[in-house]
């Protein structure tokens, strides 16, 4: 098929007469015939046969370098793994449970999975001061709301996670940027922000950091979990993607484990359509706050998805679909680096790289260049906190499925850098 010898409409050989032609098993070629249907390569027409197919048609012909999504790892089949975990799930479980309220932030299956999920980070934790939400920003938003009042200060970096913002503008809480350098938050920066504005909340992403892609080396954690310390300041730690790094630091909430909360979501180590976080709330009284503010908007996490993700965490598979994640997302950095050349600055894991640009472009006129070529990219405006403006623009590696198109979309996207702005706009006008 790919060479042309076989085109659309042409009946393949019935699978018996296969196997004999090419003396294997009939089982194998079942097996193969099932993946090239799935794959949409052939189709079967009932007593005809089976044929190749019709090219599909790509209704969505954009490649998609805007949404940080895990990309699909080789030797995973993961619709298997959907199947046989989903099979677990309805023949160990409750199904009533299933479909029903669930008011205490997880079962305790649920939170002896996160238990053992945050290991990595923090060795043996007690389940019960984990609390399993919805999402990351289900409990960014509820983290706010249990533990500001309206008007409080948030600091963050001067580029940061769009959805703090989003939150905060709602709950009617300024965002203020504090400097970073390339090793994040700047301590003496942040302790002069802290006597200013008496923040009620300071938020990090300090591992492989959304959008710049920096890891906060531990010393810089230390200066600013005592720096919080010392202010009276509650810390969000908010560090989706620790286990795709590579030997990233303890987190911050190890320095500070009295004044800072820990999200560690799935959506980007797995797959965001679990809607599964992990958040470690140490003081009871507090998890009681935070429950209470997460019902007031997100009564729960789906309890059939948490279930599925806790018989993933606790049976290994979780585990041997990111380590695959892992090895892809680094595949795709190299690829990223190869492409890019001079321009790619990446840690080499993680989802994301942060690319800043020639002085000829600036983001936005190079994200409406690159969408009229039908490439989506994120500029560095979407993250702006305040501060100095940076002229850059973040590439998610993992949201295009095939690794071929990944590399076209580089490749266009290197030759649109290479033009200047003047040159493109003669060639399409």
């Amino acid at each position: 098929m790919a060479d042309g010898s076989l085109k659309p409409g042409d009946r393949l050989p019935p699978q018996r007469q296969l196997a004999a032609l090419l003396d294997v098993d009939l089982t194998t070629i079942t097996r193969a015939y099932d993946e090239a249907r799935r794959r949409n390569l052939l189709e079967g027409r009932g007593a005809r046969g089976t044929y190749v197919a019709a090219p599909k048609v790509e209704l969505t012909p954009i490649l998609d370098l805007s949404m940080n999504t895990p990309p699909p790892p080789d030797g995973v089949d993961f619709d298997d793994m959907l199947k046989q975990g989903l099979s677990q799930v309805l023949m160990r479980a409750d199904n009533e449970l299933l479909m029903t309220y669930h008011l205490a932030g997880g079962s305790d299956s649920d939170r002896k999975a996160g238990a053992k999920w945050l290991e990595p980070m923090f060795g043996h934790l007690d389940p019960r001061q984990l609390v399993v939400c919805p999402g990351a920003q289900a409990a960014i938003a509820a983290l706010i709301l249990a533990l500001t009042e309206p008007g409080d200060v948030i600091l963050t970096e001067p580029m940061s996670y769009p959805g703090l913002r989003a939150a905060a503008s709602q709950f009617g809480r300024p965002v203020i940027a504090v400097e970073a350098d390339k090793h994040g938050m700047l301590p003496e920066m942040l302790e002069q922000a802290c006597r200013q504005h008496k923040p009620g909340l300071l938020y990090l992403n300090p591992t492989l950091q959304n959008p710049t892609a920096v890891t906060m080396p531990e010393r810089r954690r230390k200066e600013l979990a005592g720096i919080a310390k010392r202010c009276n300041v509650r810390i969000i730690e908010d560090d989706p993607y620790w286990l795709l790094a590579d030997a990233p630091p303890p987190p911050v909430v190890t320095f500070s484990p009295e004044r800072a909360y820990y999200i560690s979501t799935l959506s980007k180590c797995l797959t965001p359509g679990l809607r599964v976080a992990f958040v470690l709330v140490r003081d009871p009284h507090e998890r009681e706050r935070f429950l209470a503010a997460l019902r007031s908007f997100a009564l729960m996490a789906p309890p059939l998805t948490a279930a599925l993700a806790t018989q993933w965490i606790l049976d290994g598979s979780a585990g041997g679909l990111m380590e695959g994640i892992r090895n892809e997302a680094r595949l795709r950095h190299r690829m990223a680096r190869d492409i890019l050349a001079g321009r790619y600055s990446g840690a080499g894991d993680g989802l994301h790289v942060w690319l800043e640009l020639p002085a000829y472009w600036n983001s936005s006129q190079l994200a409406r260049a690159a969408d009229g070529e039908g490439i989506a990219i994120t500029p560095a405006e979407a993250f702006a906190t305040g501060g100095a403006s940076v002229n850059a623009i973040r590439i998610s590696l993992g949201s295009i499925k095939d690794r071929g198109r990944l590399r076209v979309g580089l490749q266009q996207l290197s030759r649109l850098l290479a033009r200047r702005p003047e040159w493109f706009g003669a060639a399409v006008g």
